[in-house]
């Protein structure tokens, strides 16, 4: 099968093959016409003005291969044309050219052309006019290379149009790459921020305390070292499934295209999976209750994009205030989705470090996933202690129909 651009270049040439023969057939009439009209014509041997009339139209034929070279050869053979007083009809195929060179040509070589040209065709056709076999006074002769210049001109200007305008959609469709090349950056690094902190976070959580009861409480120690190797391996595991998606090598469930061997595949998140982040937090000393509430219908990348927010709100109690209770809410109707994360704080006579500044990527991500919904974000500490985070979604025309 023929590729369409192929196609339409294809076509394009037909187009321009069809144009030239018919400029030939044209001019090869006005060789042969007769004086019956009353106006002047050529005199001369049939083979020349046969000559000078191929010589006008079939190079248009290869115009787009050769569009300087055309338009040169055209203006050669319509100045002849002139001269020998062939010419009725007001320099078509010089247009032709001119169109081409403004629409293929830079403007460093097109600009002189255009020049070039309306100078040899406005002085041929003066010429041709008002000296050698006059037919008009030099006033209208005049206005006759006025009107040819009109056109080799306007065509050279069409061309340079749309030239412009097809740079312009080129620089647009650029732009347009790069802002998505800058979009999925921003969610390639907020996957690999939530994949990473959660995890870490925990495993820090987790060390600290293998380290603190090492000597008195071993079972325990032992305990915590369990639950980092885990959490380690889930990590590793999980970052290879986001590498591998980004190498082409693994696809997400549902992608249509198996995975590779060497990128396994975990579950996509999604709000269904809260409990499991439950599960880790609890490992950390964290006690969360979830609830739930109008979900169902949501569209798949909402429903992560809820699940990594409430990921990451809970990775900061965890990393800030555990051991502690969280509770968290999400609940949806026609209007919103309404996430807050509250946490209890950190137990007594010890102090929360971190959790409030403004500037942890944590809170920065969320704020970014908030945005890019044009929903809002709060973040604070609570008047009767701990920590809250407030998120609003919009969630018209985010639900599956």
């Amino acid at each position: 099968m023929i590729p369409t651009v192929d196609r339409r270049r294809l076509r394009l040439q037909l187009l321009d093959l069809v144009a030239a023969l018919s400029l030939t057939a044209v001019y090869v009439g006005f060789v042969r016409m007769g004086s019956g009209d009353g106006q002047a014509h050529y005199t001369g041997p049939l083979w020349t003005g046969y000559l000078v009339a191929a010589a006008v139209g079939l190079p248009i034929a290869v115009r787009r291969r050769r569009p300087l070279l055309v338009l040169a050869a055209v203006l050669a053979a319509l100045a002849a044309a002139s001269l020998l007083d062939i010419v009725r009809e007001p320099y078509a195929a010089a247009g032709f050219g001119a169109y081409l060179v403004g629409l293929a040509e830079p403007a460093r070589r097109s600009v002189p052309a255009l020049a070039v040209a309306l100078t040899v065709a406005g002085g041929a056709v003066y010429l041709g006019e008002a000296v050698v076999t006059p037919a008009e006074d030099p006033l209208g002769a005049v206005g006759v290379a006025g009107l040819v210049v009109l056109v080799i001109g306007g065509s050279w200007g069409a061309g340079r149009t749309v030239r412009g305008r097809r740079a312009g959609a080129v620089r647009d469709e650029r732009r347009r790459a790069e802002r998505a090349v800058g979009e999925e950056r921003l969610r390639i690094a907020r996957e690999l921020h939530d994949i990473v902190s959660h995890n870490l976070s925990l495993i820090a959580v987790k060390a600290g305390v293998a380290g603190h009861v090492a000597d008195a409480d071993p079972q325990e120690a032992r305990a915590a070292l369990k639950i980092i190797e885990e959490t380690s391996r889930s990590a590793l595991a999980e970052m290879r499934r986001t590498l591998g998606v980004l190498r082409g090598q693994g696809t997400p469930p549902g992608a249509g295209t198996p995975p590779a061997p060497d990128a396994p595949l975990g579950p996509v998140p999604d709000l269904g999976r809260l409990d499991a982040l439950g599960v880790e937090a609890g490992r950390a000393g964290t006690d969360i209750r979830f609830a739930v509430h109008g979900t169902e219908q949501l569209a798949e990348g909402m429903r992560v994009t809820v699940h990594r927010i409430v990921q990451e709100a809970v990775t900061n109690v965890v990393r800030h205030a555990s051991p502690t209770r969280c509770r968290v809410t999400v609940a949806a109707d026609t209007r919103e989705i309404r996430i807050d994360v509250v946490d209890d704080g950190p137990p007594a006579g010890r102090r929360r470090t971190g959790h409030e500044l403004p500037g942890g990527h944590g809170l920065l991500g969320m704020r970014e996933r908030a945005m890019m919904y044009h929903g809002s974000f709060a973040a604070g500490p609570r008047p009767e202690g701990g920590f809250a985070v407030s998120v609003r979604l919009p969630v018209e025309g985010e639900r599956n129909t």
